[in-house]
């Protein structure tokens, strides 16, 4: 085992922050916890972060040498590439309120090749100094060869061969190619590029571009990857339990997958291992960048691009992205899901609210584009509602010169406001659970009924957290814990199930939860058959969809805990199999009143927060526990269509020993800020919002 070990060590590379490497990679049940005290928990960020009302510019991909390369330039985009590097430029974003400047830095076609960008940044980053910003710098993961290797010819070997006969590029730009990024020289080589971030431009912030892609199946085709991935199985198993996962223990002939068609489930062994490996890779590497990067400037902010978010994409499988293991390594993270705030034509509310509950339970600022010509007011309100002290990216460079009235008025009421927005934390009744092997392995029914049972809770306006497997170690906070379809759920966690539910805690389970090892290996019955008192459906086979129980809906008593049985979460507009469960699937479930009966009955009766209003008025309920505060924001998401909702029922639980001094009701769509009358109702308060148009925080101070 320890010659293995050191062999593995040997082929990685001798650098010292290989021991991260080592823990992750080689022996991935070592890796950080997402609950730990970790880099990603809010004792260890940046204080800057804490302490600075985030809103955000960039202009990373405005420089010359890129935008000639991809081409379909205006005639004037030099020209305001050359305007975005004047002082008045950057002061006009100081007028306009923004604190973090994301610059253009390196983009992949080679430090030589881009010096002369790099020396305009240098220069761009001290105005931003000067004018009291904090500085982003841009990296990105591609490779521009065809000037790359003008500079570095043996980076040949950094890159990915051509998967099922097709190269591998980024989206439409196949100038820009990519590598295996735990290839030693590929590190070495960013390691001298993050370097050259700290040393020359004393950056606040990193900012990783394109994470989403560096993990794909098609990148983990490259021969040092195949090599670390037999590794990886060596020291994950031993020779019997190796035999036991795949039938076999010696593993010097297994390949990669090769497989890009559509699955409803990954059952092969391998694929699942597979799976994990890429997720055990992306987070070593963003491990040991950390590392670095905290030795240069403990005070530095390390952020990425997962892109998907919690959008219903099987990020696990498509990308290598599990959230608490890569999330451990990061201070703040971007979404590019799309899913803008509002409700289509179809009556389907769209949100990024599920990606901030991610963020959040991680400890991380999720970043994410809001203003400019694509954003809205609404978009801004749900990032400061939702998110984490950051108001997000309001555009580019010149955002100083156009940025839209309406949109600086949102700015404003959050640099004024910002007592309101920091050191809070969410205020959850329900815990909704991710499981890493029930949705990275299924992407059809578990998909569905989780992010539909989410819809309905943010509709109903349930106070609840996104968490993740390790969170079941200390469910504390939760009244209500949901498992919507997770199916595959190993003895331990069903341990610590019954362990929340023994104290007094309710569960709310729906389908096939726990009828599956974390293997997705069927059980004869449900894991939890002893709480459930319900016998599982007949199996059909390895490939086919499992049968939904005909039942009505159950409730027991079980001890102090209160347990619910749902056979479906009905869909209102169905999915196909196999396909993503993206936004036009979001339609509230159309037994959704009964899926909130339930989790209310497993509460005890009661939430910490019940509103009256219509489904498409959304809440989000937080504490600030320093100045003796509860907020509840509320969002109109149906702004569109209806511009002011009038008086909205807020029933709100106090704590225990607390009791209600004053209600003020303030937003950035109204002038004044209202003092609200309440009335006790149920060891909590009942008042009433007059008028709700885009935005408003009720702020109830306690004592």
């Amino acid at each position: 085992m320890k010659r293995r070990v050191a062999v593995y060590l040997k082929r990685l590379s001798a650098c010292g922050a290989l021991l991260t490497i080592v823990a992750l990679s080689v022996h991935p049940h070592l890796a950080p916890e997402a609950s730990e005290q970790g880099s990603g928990s809010p004792k260890n960020r940046p204080a800057w972060l804490r302490e600075t009302p985030i809103i955000l510019v960039s202009n990373h991909d405005s420089m010359p040498i890129f935008r000639r390369r991809v081409g379909g330039n205006p005639t004037w985009q030099e020209e305001d590439y050359e305007k975005e590097h004047t002082e008045e430029a950057i002061r006009k974003l100081k007028d306009l309120g923004v604190t973090v400047v994301i610059v253009h830095f390196y983009k992949g076609f080679g430090l030589e090749a881009e010096r002369e960008h790099m020396q305009k940044a240098r220069a761009l980053a001290a105005l931003v100094k000067k004018y009291g910003m904090r500085l982003g710098v841009y990296v990105g993961s591609t490779i521009a060869y065809e000037a790359f290797f003008a500079e570095k010819p043996e980076a040949q070997e950094w890159f990915v061969p051509d998967f099922l006969g097709r190269p591998v590029f980024y989206d439409d730009q196949p100038f820009r190619k990519r590598v295996y990024f735990m290839h030693p020289g590929y590190r070495d080589y960013i390691k001298r590029v993050l370097r050259i971030a700290e040393e020359d431009f004393k950056a606040d912030l990193i900012h990783f571009d394109n994470t989403s892609m560096q993990a794909e199946p098609a990148i983990f085709q490259h021969p040092l990857a195949a090599e670390q991935f037999r590794d990886f199985l060596k020291n994950k198993y031993s020779p019997q339990d190796l035999k036991k996962r795949l039938g076999f223990s010696d593993v010097r002939y297994v390949l990669p997958p090769r497989y890009d068609r559509p699955m409803s489930f990954i059952l092969d062994p391998l694929f699942q291992e597979w799976a994990d490996f890429r997720c055990v890779q992306l987070s070593a590497y963003y491990a040991e960048m950390e590392t670095l990067l905290r030795e240069l400037n403990p005070e530095v902010a390390v952020e990425t691009n997962p892109h998907s978010g919690i959008s219903g994409r099987n990020t696990v499988w498509e990308q290598g992205v599990d959230y608490p293991r890569l999330l451990a390594h990061l201070d703040a993270v971007w979404t590019e899901e799309g899913d803008p705030a509002g409700v289509t034509r179809d009556g389907i509310l769209v949100s990024r609210i599920r990606t901030f509950k991610m963020t959040n339970i991680l400890h991380n600022t999720l970043f994410v584009g809001t203003g400019g010509e694509g954003g809205s007011t609404l978009q801004m309100a749900e990032a400061m509602a939702f998110g984490r002290q950051c108001l997000g990216d309001v555009g580019g460079v010149l955002a100083g010169y156009d940025l839209p009235e309406v949109q600086r008025r949102y700015i404003r009421f959050f640099h004024r406001n910002f007592e309101h927005y920091r050191d809070i934390e969410n205020v959850a009744d329900v815990a909704s659970l991710h499981s890493f092997a029930s949705l990275g392995f299924n992407n059809d029914r578990a998909a569905v009924s989780t992010m539909l049972f989410e819809q309905a809770m943010i509709q109903a306006r349930v106070p609840f957290d996104i968490i993740f497997d390790d969170n079941l170690k200390d469910l504390r906070k939760y009244r209500v814990l949901v498992l919507a379809d997770q199916e595959c759920l190993n003895d331990e966690k069903l341990d610590l199930i019954r362990k929340f539910v023994k104290s007094g805690g309710g569960l709310v389970v729906t389908e096939h939860s726990t009828l599956y090892t974390e293997w997705r290996q069927r059980r004869r019955d449900f894991g939890l058959a002893d709480l459930l008192k319900v016998d599982a459906p007949p199996w059909s086979g390895a490939h086919a969809p499992e049968e939904i129980l005909k039942l009505a809906a159950i409730r027991r008593q079980v001890g102090q805990g209160r347990v619910v049985y749902i056979p479906q979460v009905k869909p209102a507009i169905p999915k196909p199999p196999t396909e993503r469960m993206t936004s036009q699937y979001w339609k509230l479930p159309v037994n959704w009143r009964e899926l909130i009966d339930a989790v209310r009955w497993a509460a005890g009766g009661r939430l910490s927060l019940q509103v009256t209003a219509a489904p498409t008025v959304i809440t989000e309920l937080v504490e600030q526990k320093e100045k003796d505060e509860l907020i509840v924001h509320l969002l109109n998401y149906d702004v569109a269509k209806s511009p002011s909702v009038q008086n909205i029922a807020v029933d709100l639980r106090i704590p225990g020993g607390k009791k209600a001094m004053k209600i003020s009701l303030i937003s950035p769509d109204e002038d004044n800020t209202l003092s609200l009358s309440y009335l006790p109702k149920n060891g909590g308060i009942r008042f009433t919002v007059p008028r709700l148009k885009t935005y408003s925080l009720a702020i109830v101070q306690l004592q």
